[in-house]
C-alpha cells in the first residue's frame, strides 16, 4: 500500500467530528506513555472515545498512524535560516533539537529507519537543513553527504541513549542508580588495568545526563570541525 502522504485523502462525512489532528495527538500521547508495543487501533479508538469506523475515515492502518506521528515529531524541530544564524550555529541548533526530540519520544528509534520520511514536516526540515550546508559553501553531493553525516551522528547518539533510558525504566531504577551499579561492576573488572580504572573513575564525578550532554556536544563539535576543514581544504 502506498504511503499516507502519496494517497489521495478521502473526505470524511460532514457529520464526522473526529479530526486527523486529534488522532495524531492522542497517538503521540499513547506512544510516549506505552511505547510502540502499546499502540493498536482498538486502544486508540477507546482513548478517542470513538468507534473504529470513525478512525478508519482518517487512517487505514497502523502504519498510517506511525507515518503521521513521525512527521509530527519532525514538526517539533526548529531549523533557523542560515542568513540569521550562520551555517554552523544553525546546524548546532538543528542537531540539538533533533536529539531532544528523539529523547522525548523514546519509541522513535524503533520506526525511524523502517519507512521513508516524506511528510510535509520532514521535507521542510530536510530542505532547511540542506540550505544551511549550501550556505556554508558545500556543493553537489557534498551538501547531502555533510547533512547525512550530522544526522547519522545525532540519531546514533540519541537512539542509543533512548534505548538505555527505556531499559532503565523497565528495571524500576533511576538512571543514576543503574549507572552506579554498572560502574561498580566494571570497576571490579578494570581494577588491574590502570587506564580503564581511571576512565571509570572519571565517570563518577558527574551525573549521567551531564556526561551524555557533554559527550554529544564534544562529538558534534568535532564532526563540524572536520566538515569545516574539509570545506576549506
Amino acid at each position: 500500500m502506498a504511503s499516507i502522504w502519496t494517497r489521495q485523502r478521502t473526505a470524511a462525512p460532514a457529520r464526522e467530528t473526529l479530526s486527523r489532528e486529534q488522532i495524531v495527538k492522542v497517538t503521540m500521547d499513547l506512544l510516549d506513555t506505552e511505547g510502540l508495543a502499546g499502540l493498536s487501533m482498538r486502544k486508540l479508538a477507546a482513548r478517542l472515545d470513538s468507534g473504529a469506523t470513525s478512525l478508519y475515515w482518517h487512517v487505514q492502518t497502523k502504519d498510517d498512524l506511525i507515518d503521521l506521528v513521525i512527521d509530527e515529531v519532525y514538526g517539533e524541530i526548529d531549523v533557523p535560516d542560515a542568513e540569521l544564524a550562520g551555517w554552523r550555529a544553525g546546524v548546532l541548533l538543528l542537531a540539538h533539537n533533533l536529539r531532544a526530540a528523539v529523547l522525548r519520544h523514546g519509541w522513535l528509534p524503533e520506526v525511524i529507519y523502517t519507512r521513508p520520511s516524506i511528510g510535509p514536516n520532514a521535507v521542510r526540515m530536510g530542505s532547511r537543513g540542506l540550505a544551511l550546508f549550501t550556505a556554508a559553501g558545500f556543493t553537489g553531493r557534498d551538501i547531502d553527504y555533510s547533512m547525512g553525516a550530522v544526522l547519522s551522528f545525532v540519531f546514533g547518539n540519541a537512539n542509543s541513549q533512548a534505548a538505555w533510558q527505556a531499559t532503565v525504566r523497565r528495571s524500576g531504577r533511576t538512571v543514576e542508580e543503574r549507572n552506579q551499579e554498572i560502574l561498580a561492576e566494571v570497576d571490579q573488572l578494570t581494577a588491574m588495568d590502570p587506564m580503564m580504572h581511571e576512565s571509570v573513575q572519571r565517570r563518577r564525578v558527574a551525573d549521567m545526563d551531564q556526561l551524555q550532554n557533554e559527550a554529544f556536544s564534544y562529538g558534534l563539535d568535532t564532526l563540524l570541525d572536520g566538515l569545516e576543514r574539509r570545506l576549506n581544504a
